[in-house]
């Protein structure tokens, strides 16, 4: 007979501790924002995370996951030289940040790129977007696409570079949602995010170096991007991840008065979201968890697995254990196939549910023969085992 089985999985909860959320003990000087674990997802700290806001440069987060798309897809290279049109060249003139570049140059996506992440360059973008998509208009198409491909309920962009423009807005979070896939699928690329300065060697004219704009790549705390934003009707803005030890976090915020307090605030906060807290794997994808009772196969044991690696981002210093317990009906009967789900992991914290995750056998396992199944069923009828 098949009964519901509990294994209490003890050696995963060595150092694992409870955590609650903590906004209650916590704030920070802006009008939105939002903090996340990388690995485990977990949402850290938030502030009005959901409403609106016009996001200035942190606009070219976007503009630049579309330009690593078509890159992926070979639609360009990085070497592929664009010819700067006067639409792209007045903006640099304009008295707005620029790479400042020259009318009817040919610019590589590479440099272009690093003109857009580094220093923050709008006639960039312009140029970028002209160059891939034949219009920036286009190329905005191609923006909004991918928006709701990530699930960006309320955003919409209306330009490639984040100048002031009613109809191109956003959230915090949906800022957060567009950095962390930025981080995810394209480390390499997002490295260019790291880069302190960058020297135009442009045609006609004298190099231009400039200096990135993100404050905190200058501070020895683990920042390594992403992207800083000012509008007046904005304020200042920033999105910023750290890595500390294997721990991420990123900070998407919005509404800071001053540059200084951009600075001293966001320092404040990644600080409190990498000492405050400790993330944790819970499970390894592929790495047996548990080996349980099969029913008349060639095997009496199925080796089980996750299919994810999952993360538990919790306090340091709070001394309550969760508990996770692997729920199964058994035996299993055979035969068996390899991903063929038999069980879940049931993840509590303070005897509430917080994670169910499917797993898998490990293996095939065939029906034993005839012979050997009926000595199993003969053993389990006198007595009582499989």
């Amino acid at each position: 007979m098949l009964k519901l089985n509990k294994i209490y999985l003890a050696k995963i909860l060595i150092g694992l501790f409870l955590f609650l959320p903590a906004n209650a003990e916590f704030d920070i000087k802006t009008d939105t924002a939002i903090l996340q674990d990388y690995l485990s997802g977990k949402i850290l700290f938030e502030k009005d995370a959901d409403g609106k806001i016009y996001p200035a440069s942190l606009t070219k987060i976007m503009t630049t996951i579309v330009a690593f798309d078509l890159l992926k897809k070979g639609e360009t290279s990085l070497d592929e030289k664009i010819t700067i049109s006067e639409n792209a060249w007045r903006l640099s003139q304009s008295g707005y940040s620029s790479m400042f570049i020259m009318l009817n140059d040919e610019v590589t996506v590479e440099d272009l790129l690093k003109g857009i992440i580094i220093v923050s360059g709008n006639d960039a973008c312009v140029a970028l977007a002209e160059g891939l998509s034949g219009s920036e208009e286009d190329f905005v198409v191609l923006m909004n696409e991918k928006a709701a491909e990530l699930g960006l309920e309320n955003t919409n962009f209306n330009n490639s570079s984040g100048i002031n423009d009613v109809n191109n807005y956003s959230t915090v979070r949906d800022i957060l949602k567009m950095s962390r896939y930025m981080i995810k699928n394209y480390p390499g690329y997002y490295s260019y995010f790291k880069e302190t300065s960058f020297t135009w060697d442009r045609t006609g004219g004298d190099p231009i170096t400039q200096g990135n704009r993100n404050p905190l790549l200058y501070r020895n705390m683990g920042v390594d991007g992403i992207k800083t934003g000012f509008l007046t009707v904005e304020q200042y803005s920033l999105a910023a991840s750290a890595k500390v030890g294997e721990r991420r976090v990123t900070l998407v915020a919005s509404g800071f008065k001053t540059k200084n307090s951009r600075a001293r605030e966001s320092m404040k906060i990644l600080n409190w979201g990498s000492k405050k807290f400790d993330t944790i794997q819970v499970t390894k994808k592929n790495e047996i968890i548990a080996s349980l009772n099969v029913w008349l196969g060639k095997k009496n044991k199925v080796d089980v697995v996750s299919s994810e690696d999952f993360y538990l981002t919790i306090p340091k210093r709070k001394k309550k254990t969760i508990k996770a317990v692997l729920e199964y009906e058994g035996p299993i009967k055979s035969p068996i196939k390899k991903g063929e789900k038999l069980a879940q992991l049931n993840v509590y914290i303070s005897g509430e549910l917080e994670k169910q995750i499917d797993i898998f056998s490990s293996e095939d396992i065939k029906r034993s023969n005839i012979f050997s199944r009926l000595l199993k069923s003969l053993n389990y009828l006198v007595w009582g085992d499989v």
